[in-house]
């Protein structure tokens, strides 16, 4: 099963990372400056992620294939890591698509 990690940055902000269940990060969020907004975060992603129509799959200036997921209103919810061909950034889009709806949430201390 997948689970959201959820780190504080250093500059204090929010952030969660969706991991498949063999630890691989698939989806990172934004920055978020409070606790609450990263959950809602987390919430829209598991939303989101059941419409196929809701990744942009974009391509880096390095030619490396990625993806970011939207929310219904155009926002970017979370990006990928850049893929080394179509065929693994579609089956990046199918594990967050599996992974995200039942995943545990992690929150991970700050370092101190």
């Amino acid at each position: 099963m997948g689970k959201f990690e959820v780190t504080i940055r250093k500059n204090g902000d929010y952030q969660f990372n969706l991991k498949a269940s063999n630890g691989q990060v698939i989806l990172s969020s934004q920055g978020y400056k409070s606790k609450v907004s990263c959950m809602n975060g987390i919430e829209s992603v598991r939303k989101n992620s059941q419409s196929i129509e809701r990744f942009d799959k974009k391509v880096a200036a390095n030619g490396k294939p990625y993806f970011n997921l939207m929310a219904t209103n155009g926002q970017v919810i979370g990006s990928s890591q850049m893929y080394a061909s179509e065929a693994t950034c579609a089956n990046g889009i199918a594990s967050v698509m599996k992974n995200a709806p039942d995943a545990v949430i992690v929150e991970i201390p700050a370092e101190e």
